[in-house]
């Protein structure tokens, strides 16, 4: 049996929204220090939809796959929507991920909780 599924793979040699957004409404930065990923991913959020959403990946094959599936997963949905989505979502989304690379998608689902942190805080200020 293959390491990664044939959608991991997809996602890793040829990842959806990579980028920056420069006048993001949201940005959140997470990193794991144990394996060395670090994820920033950038929301642009017009009447509580994403619009648009950018992520970039310092990792692996699965972190990069995560993140990219995670902004697969919220643009175009409502800022609700992306606050429920979960690291066992983006797995099942990427036809599964090895036990020891789930670490993975916890870090795609916490990168977008912080972008949307930064997002409800900006508002805020407003």
């Amino acid at each position: 049996m293959a390491l990664y599924s044939e959608k991991v793979m997809d996602h890793f040699m040829n990842p959806r929204n990579v980028g920056v957004i420069e006048d993001a409404d949201g940005v959140g930065e997470v990193g794991n220090a144990k394996c060395g990923d670090i994820m920033k991913m950038y929301l642009k959020i017009d009447d509580d939809i994403i619009t648009d959403v950018k992520f970039e990946t310092f990792g692996c094959a699965s972190a990069i796959a995560s993140s990219s599936m995670a902004t697969e997963l919220i643009k175009g949905k409502p800022v609700e929507d992306a606050m429920e989505l979960t690291n066992k979502a983006v797995a099942e989304a990427l036809d599964g991920l090895p036990d020891y690379k789930m670490h993975c998608s916890v870090l795609a689902e916490e990168a977008i909780q912080s972008a949307l942190e930064d997002y409800r805080n900006k508002k805020e200020q407003a």
